[in-house]
């Protein structure tokens, strides 16, 4: 790895839903010093610029920003092993997605406990942007690949330890609205920094709307700009949608369409039909959709047996199921590969972009750091071929190798 001083990157860019051909990023010291159309870059404003030749139809984005991902390359976030979770952020990055969440899964309070105190140092270290707890307050009739065992009633003490333990890193929290104490857990969450991310949940619309609204206000207040509920993978882990029975799924779009929250889509091809994907872009708007992986040990390796947290995992043809009774458990696509998949869903490809860029990292309060090519924000690039093939991955600055 290297870490140029200066360099110059020219392609077409694509950033903030929108399309700039023959344009150019500068980098300098780390940070983003021009991004814009070629023709309005004046080089000898910034001499010493190192010209880095890309090839030619070469597409340019900001570095990918990933909510929701347990692992890869064998590295289990959840699981424990310090060293393993190393290899999988710096496979990640060097994957495109630069920025990204530690995500754990429900287990023994000890364990996560145990996890988020591991986590934090990578999270200290800048390597991740803190970490997300998929439960362990969740719904048992939805529970998916989240072990029955130790989901629980939401509990202020547990969350507060839990808070404590990732020294002010725990950045999201999966809950199910319905379970007694959701709105206390709300409240404590948005109390302690922590953003309400709705799933695994078997509400109806009325206490999924409510609950959302309530997330919604609250962050609305905290001071943060762009901060705003989330919904842990849309469709997963919750009641389909019926025209009777409109469940969550309704709320969530409802509420999507109108701004107040963003709902995750793991668009890898198995979580979600194509033209599912395609309808809820058309519904709720690129704005309001995160792209996120929820990748597991898996990924970037081949078939075989996994583990995500306590539960063992059973990798065939790119598919990750529990092998006690075959649920998904978790994807093993990275980021790229998940915009890759939703652009031939349908979407357009500064729109795919945007969802897995500026308004993941908006959902974090990190819109003025990462998620686009603009003046002044951190230096993550990734440059992709015409078919979103990764050519170059630029972190910080730093050309991955």
């Amino acid at each position: 790895m290297t870490a140029p001083d200066a360099l110059v990157l020219t392609g077409t860019l694509l950033t903030d839903g929108t399309t700039v051909r023959d344009g150019a990023v500068a980098v300098v010291d780390g940070r983003i010093a021009y991004a814009g159309p070629r023709a309005g870059f004046n080089a000898d404003s910034l001499p010493g610029l190192r010209d880095l030749a890309l090839p030619p139809g070469s597409l340019i984005l900001p570095g990918l920003v990933d909510l929701h991902c347990h692992g890869a390359v064998g590295g289990d976030f959840p699981g424990g092993d310090p060293a393993a979770a190393r290899a999988a952020v710096d496979f990640l990055h060097r994957s495109g997605t630069t920025t990204l969440l530690a995500s754990l899964v429900t287990a023994p309070r000890e364990d996560l406990l145990r996890s988020a105190a591991e986590l934090k140092v990578l999270a200290e270290e800048g390597l991740i942007a803190g970490i997300h707890s998929e439960g362990p307050f969740l719904s048992h009739t939805r529970c998916g690949a989240q072990d029955p065992r130790f989901l629980l009633d939401p509990d202020l003490g547990l969350l507060g330890e839990l808070a404590v333990a990732a020294s002010g890193h725990l950045r999201t929290m999966t809950y199910a609205p319905e379970l007694p104490g959701a709105d206390g857990l709300v409240d404590g969450l948005v109390s302690r920094g922590v953003t309400p991310s709705l799933g695994h949940t078997d509400a109806d619309t009325r206490t999924t709307a409510d609950s959302l609204t309530r997330a919604a206000d609250l962050l609305a207040s905290s001071g943060t700009q762009g901060l705003r509920p989330t919904v842990t993978h849309l469709f997963n882990g919750m009641p389909p949608l019926h025209h009777r029975s409109p469940g969550p799924v309704a709320a969530c779009l409802r509420l999507a369409a109108a701004g107040r929250v963003a709902v995750e889509l793991v668009a890898d091809g198995v979580h979600l039909d194509p033209e599912t994907v395609r309808m809820v872009f058309a519904l709720a708007g690129a704005g309001n959709v995160a792209l996120v992986t929820d990748s597991m040990a898996a990924t970037g390796l081949p078939d075989g047996d996994y583990d995500l947290g306590p539960a063992a995992v059973r990798v065939a043809a790119g598919e990750a199921r529990l092998r006690s009774n075959g649920s998904l458990a978790g994807g093993t696509a990275t980021l790229l590969d998940v915009v890759r998949r939703t652009i031939a869903a349908g979407v357009d490809a500064a729109e795919a972009v945007l969802s897995a860029t500026a308004v993941p990292a908006a959902a974090l309060g990190l819109g003025a750091e990462v998620g686009s090519l603009r003046t002044g924000l951190r230096a993550d690039v990734v440059v992709v071929d015409a078919a979103f093939n990764p050519t170059l991955v630029v972190r910080g600055g730093r050309v991955l190798a």
